[in-house]
């Protein structure tokens, strides 16, 4: 994944860097205070997957909308970030999931990548109540439909949102795993291996566990043509 920069935002506590992942954006972050969101998470979950972000047209207008139907607002108004004009949204009102809004200054233009971000892994209490709400809070389409009630997948432009019941994931609820595309995983299986990273083999893909990757388990699959739709995780 290559880089597209590392900001400092004094003003939240963080240093972040962002990484290009096909049509998406992998977003690291890194505390320099203790008082900071950023940092309580790390000291209660240690690392892994923080929140997921969708980029908004007018997220003022998104933060209106959301405040009528009694979504818990962490930012009632606008503020700047690094992805641009962002908003957080409470994890009580997104199924434990801590959702960021983000309206970029101007249009991301990303590199061409080897590893697109094609699938974003929620584990959830409720799959189908999950599903309903994300459908209405972020206009998410269904997507092709696993075998079994435990899984429900999202689709939002060529990106899938994937819930599963936490009694499938054996975790608790929130951002599991990260699922990426790769053209040749028998290339990048060598290359994971010389540089020493653990590689698991399953069917039809790879998987990275996180203790080889700051907490956040990635599954690779061979990648399929699409087209790309602007978005970020």
């Amino acid at each position: 994944m290559p880089s597209c920069g590392t900001w400092r935002r004094a003003d939240q506590g963080v240093r972040a860097a962002l990484l290009a992942a096909g049509s998406c954006e992998v977003e690291l972050v890194e505390p320099v205070r203790s008082d900071t969101g950023v940092a309580r998470f790390l000291d209660s979950r240690g690392e892994g997957l923080h929140h997921l972000c969708f980029e908004s047209d007018d997220v003022e207008r998104d933060l209106e909308r959301l405040a009528a139907t009694d979504v818990t607002l962490i930012d009632a108004r606008p503020r700047p970030g690094l992805a641009g004009r962002i908003a957080f949204l409470h994890p009580r009102s997104c199924a434990g999931v801590l959702v960021e809004l983000a309206t970029p200054a101007e249009p991301v233009r990303l590199p061409v990548t080897p590893a697109t971000l094609e699938v974003v892994h929620v584990a959830v209490e409720s799959v189908h109540e999950t599903a309903a709400g994300y459908q209405n809070l972020f206009g998410l389409i269904p997507g092709p439909a696993p075998p079994g009630e435990s899984v429900v997948q999202l689709r939002l432009g060529r990106v899938v949102v994937q819930l599963a019941a936490q009694s499938r994931t054996h975790g608790r609820s929130g951002l599991a795993a990260l699922g990426l595309s790769a053209p040749d995983l028998t290339d990048l299986h060598d290359r994971l291996a010389r540089h020493g990273v653990p590689v698991e083999t399953i069917a039809g893909g790879l998987v990275v566990p996180p203790a080889a990757t700051h907490g956040v388990p990635l599954i690779f699959r061979r990648a399929e043509a699409s087209t790309d739709t602007p978005a970020r995780a």
